[in-house]
């Protein structure tokens, strides 16, 4: 099979030339082939080895796949396995697979060209934890049978709390005794036990069971009972219990820092009572739960039940336990401290005696200053059931009746909400003193002097008298002032018709006459009104010039200030202008001259207030009272069946760009996660509903993505919902592969935010069920002999999809005294049909007869019929 040609050369070959020779390869059977090319040099002899091999393919398969650790979340994990082929023609491969864990493998058999590969993809389903190892077999063709190991750990996504100084895991946190007013702060760490990225928000329970908002758990049970009916339940849990940060990601196995705060508040009563009682224990729960993980709650909303909000999606609890305490000071004599009369410059003391009746904390005080009293010490600290002397001291500076107010402020720890890690020092409560004295001035006996020249800073008209230390002045003028200047009897006869603008000037105020004055001011008498010499002194005066800059510079000033104004008032004029330039607005100001109305909250609908609190603040903590008040709010709308799939409107196309954080997305309600359609027939069409409820006060897009050849049917796939709104989507099931299915489909929010629906269901073949297989013939009692006997038999159609039958009689070549009707047709989905079997009694004719059920793309079975015919 082999063939050289070639020309041996008859002369030797000169160095530089060559002897080219072809060998030929020709098989005619598949078999492997050796020889040698014997090749003669001078003397040497050099053997050519020639291989014939024939073609052959030369599979390999990796022999493991190891999905490593998954979280037990209902995704779909895809992993590929890689099929090569090293030989030189192409080889077939197929797999089968009958382990207990679901797994979609495609494709499960092919061909694989020579020096390629080929990749086949296996998904799995991590829908229960558990330890996967499984095998398939994968028939190799020219190396047999190959088992191929799938191997996989599926965890459950847990969520710890840890203590920060020990690491142990937490179920409860003891805040303590508290006073009303406080803060106190404690720090944990909220661990991600998971190989994945978890998203979590913090949720405060406060409607949980075991839950106490405000109780004295130490009272009797009459006084807990009456408190209960009291208590104002509307009493907003998230302003008492503060957790920063309450949002949040973490990385898989991280650790972050979240700091509790606990501040008491002291509830509003309509009535007084004793401070001592108003101690309130509080028991409540923080939960830390995993966003996007609450579409469980909707899994019951298709049958028509109430969406409950309590669902098995992956949290931890962490209990918070603190007490709020008042102050309670008490003074003795008591709170109203009477100095009697004191005279001025003396001082009085009271010695008072300050009590802290707390049984469990201390308290620090500090007193104000206040205008003629001191106290000593003005600071100290109380510890439990201790009291102190106090002095209080009336040191009056003026003479009266005093009744001033001591305020007394109460210091603690107080936290900033903008940053809760660190506690401030701060007066959270006040007691008030009052304080009552009177102050009393001596007799003192008035001594007059005589003015010697120099006016004094108080004197009289005429300055020759001063009274010393009189303690206080009077509040009359004197009179020669009051009658001169109102008088005009002593006016000078050329002086009464005077109309400028001239002062009056006192009869002693010559020393000041050659003070610098003022060039255009004029001074006249007091008496005869004669105008007064007024001296300017040219070396503090200012001069004409320096008196002309003087007006320009306060000129420049004043217009500039003009101008100013009347700049900010045109703006004003023209933003004025464009909010009321539109066709619904005539020029009128709304409102003008109208008095606003005093409008009580009482005034507002229920409705109304309960829609206008929905929207949560960013900063503040969601509590199960408010989401369960959101999704009432939005589940009792009726269902939105159109809605637009895309932002259309600028409000919309405002809101469907939003980044929402992760409380926001706790929010949005989307599932069920997991939608089991159940066992469904071949070829039938099905459907289930996902739900979608917004429970917030914006607009969102939901972008369904679906590849899946089984859910091409359903639509729509985008959909704008409007805020506090529910609606749904048909999700359209259709297969014709007989089997388990499970595939998982993405969605999108605001096409960023990611999101995932399992799709399950177990496909059943088209099956008809026969109500007996046996069928027994009698003659029906009272008819006649030589009648026809007959009987029916039940076809059963257990599944959702209509079933085409027909029967077949299995007589061979004779005919079959037996008959059936009807002999072909449909029974509709989950519906019966009864067939009616008829034996025809004759000389010689059989009394037993076969029929098969022949059902279309389903089973076939046999009926076995008899006739017992009975003999009197």
């Amino acid at each position: 099979q082999f063939k050289l040609i070639v020309e041996n050369p008859e002369k030797p070959i000169a160095s530089g030339l060559q002897v080219k020779a072809v060998v030929e390869y020709t098989p005619n059977r598949a078999e492997d082939l050796h020889d040698k090319l014997i090749l003669l040099v001078d003397d040497d002899i050099v053997d050519i080895p020639l291989l014939g091999l024939i073609p052959y393919c030369c599979l390999e398969v990796e022999s493991e796949i190891d999905f490593g650790e998954m979280i037990a979340n209902n995704k779909l994990i895809t992993k590929d396995i890689s099929i090569a082929n090293h030989g030189s023609t192409s080889g077939l491969f197929r797999i089968s697979y009958d382990g207990a864990v679901l797994l979609n493998i495609k494709p499960t058999r092919g061909v694989v060209k020579p020096k390629s590969v080929r990749t086949v993809k296996v998904d799995i389903c991590t829908d229960a934890p558990g330890v996967i190892k499984e095998k398939m077999k994968v028939e190799l063709e020219g190396h047999g049978c190959t088992e191929v190991w799938i191997k996989g750990v599926v965890v459950e996504q847990v969520l710890k709390v840890l203590g920060v100084s020990c690491g142990k895991v937490l179920k409860c946190i003891n805040f303590g005794p508290l006073y009303f007013g406080t803060s106190k702060t404690e720090q944990i760490h909220l661990y991600n036990e998971s190989p994945e990225c978890m998203d979590w928000v913090a949720i405060l329970e406060d409607n949980a069971i075991g839950a106490e908002m405000g109780t004295d758990l130490q009272g009797s049970t009459d006084a807990v009972l009456q408190d209960l009916s009291l208590k104002n339940s509307d009493v907003d849990v998230s302003t008492l219990i503060l957790c920063v940060p309450n949002q949040g990601t973490l990385l898989p196995h991280e650790k972050s820092l979240i700091t509790l705060c606990f501040s008491p508040e002291k509830f509003q009563r309509d009535f007084e009572v004793d401070e001592s009682s108003l101690v309130q224990d509080y028991v409540l729960f923080l939960r830390f739960e995993t966003v996007g993980k609450r579409g469980d709650c909707l899994q019951t909303l298709s049958d028509g039940a109430t969406p409950s909000t309590r669902s098995h999606f992956r949290h931890v609890d962490l209990a918070l336990m603190g007490s709020g305490f008042p102050v309670m000071l008490t003074f003795k004599p008591g709170t109203v401290i009477d100095f009697k009369e004191c005279y001025l410059g003396e001082q009085t003391q009271v010695v008072c005696t300050v009590k802290n009746e707390s049984e469990f904390l201390p308290v620090t005080f500090s007193f104000r200053k206040t205008a003629h009293f001191s106290v000593s010490p003005e600071r100290g600290k109380l510890k439990e059931k201790s009291e102190k002397e106090v002095t209080f001291s009336f040191s009056p500076r003026q003479i009266g009746t005093f009744e001033m107010k001591q305020i007394i402020d109460i210091i603690g720890t107080g936290v900033d909400k903008n940053n809760v890690d660190v506690l401030k020092t701060k007066s959270f409560h006040q007691i008030y003193v009052t304080l009552l004295g009177v102050c009393k001035s001596k007799r003192k006996s008035v001594l007059f002097t005589i003015n010697p020249g120099l006016t004094p800073l108080v004197s009289n008209a005429t300055g020759q008298f001063v009274a010393r230390d009189t303690g206080q002045l009077s509040d009359t003028a004197p009179v020669a002032i009051l009658k001169s200047t109102q008088t005009q009897i002593h006016t000078h006869r050329k002086n009464r018709n005077c109309k400028d603008d001239a002062l009056i000037a006192f009869p002693n105020d010559r020393a000041a006459s050659l003070r610098p004055s003022e060039w255009n001011k004029k001074y006249r008498t007091i008496f005869t009104k004669t105008e007064r010499y007024n001296y300017i002194d040219p070396d503090f005066a200012y001069t004409h010039s320096e008196r002309l800059l003087r007006a320009e510079c306060r000129k420049y000033y004043t217009d500039f200030v003009s101008r100013l104004r009347q700049r900010r008032l045109a703006r004003e004029a023209a933003r004025q202008f464009h909010i009321y330039n539109n066709p619904l607005s005539i020029g009128i100001k709304p409102a003008e001259g109208l008095k606003s109305p005093n409008i009580s909250i009482t005034d507002f609908p229920k409705e109304e207030l309960q829609h206008k609190m929905l929207p949560l603040d960013d900063n503040s903590m969601l509590t199960s009272r408010k989401l369960a008040a959101i999704v009432s709010k939005s589940t009792n709308k009726g269902v939105w069946s159109w809605l637009s799939p895309m932002p259309s409107s600028t409000q919309e196309k405002e809101d469907c760009s939003l980044t929402l954080t992760h409380k926001q997305l706790h929010q949005i309600l989307i599932g069920p996660s997991t939608i089991d359609f159940g066992d469904v027939c071949v070829y039938s069409t099905t459907t289930r509903e996902l739900h979608i409820i917004n429970n917030l006060s914006v607009h969102i897009w939901i972008q369904i993505e679906i590849e899946i050849a089984e859910l091409h049917e359903t639509s729509p796939l985008s959909q704008v919902v409007p805020p506090l709104t529910k609606t749904h989507i048909p999700i359209v099931f259709e297969t014709n592969n007989v089997g388990m299915f499970k595939r998982s489909f993405n969605y999108k929010i605001n096409n960023q935010h990611l999101g995932h629906v399992l799709v399950v269901a177990n496909a059943m073949p088209i099956e008809l069920r026969l109500s007996t297989r046996e069928l027994i013939l009698t003659p029906v009692p009272g008819c006649l002999a030589g009648t026809e006997f007959r009987r029916t038999v039940q076809l059963c159609n257990p599944r959702n999809y209509p079933a085409a039958f027909t029967w077949r009689p299995l007589t061979g070549d004779r005919k079959s005294p037996f008959t059936i009707k009807p002999t072909r047709g449909f029974v509709e989905a989950y519906s019966d049909l009864e067939c009616e079997v008829v034996w025809h009694p004759g000389f010689h004719t059989p009394e037993k007869g076969e029929f098969t059920l022949c059902v279309r793309k389903g089973n076939s079975m046999n009926l076995k019929c008899f006739a017992k015919v009975t003999i009197h």
